[in-house]
């Protein structure tokens, strides 16, 4: 099995509503997105996935979102825009665009600081 995995970052707001603490109240963070991709193939040219396809597909979904109010989303009026919540939006919206036979994506972690970060990934 291979495993392939671009990072890239975006910028937004939120609030989380329902919350009691300094999150209820709205702030912003640098979000750092890693994707992971899997597969058992490689290409003819000895990639499972091309960086830049991969990095281009991310860029295309994060756009999205950067520099906005994540509450403000169609993704996000009803569902809090947590790191966790964060997570399972991008993969859904990159499972969507990354179709392929030869591997699959299999994970996506969001990290709102350098220490705290959620993942999300389908069995």
């Amino acid at each position: 099995m291979f495993e392939v995995s671009v990072r890239s970052h975006f910028s937004s707001a939120h609030h989380l509503r329902g919350y009691h603490g300094k999150c209820e109240a709205a702030h912003g963070h640098n979000w750092e997105v890693e994707v992971f991709v899997r597969g058992e193939e490689l290409d003819k040219d000895g990639l499972l996935m091309d960086f830049r396809h991969l990095k281009r597909v991310l860029k295309l979904v994060m756009d999205g979102i950067d520099h906005t109010d994540l509450n403000s989303h169609k993704s996000f009026k009803k569902t809090n825009p947590t790191s966790e919540n964060i997570a399972r939006f991008l993969y859904k919206e990159l499972a969507a665009r990354l179709k392929s036979r030869k591997c699959r994506l299999y994970r996506v972690c969001v990290h709102e600081t350098p220490e705290t970060g959620s993942s999300y990934w389908e069995e």
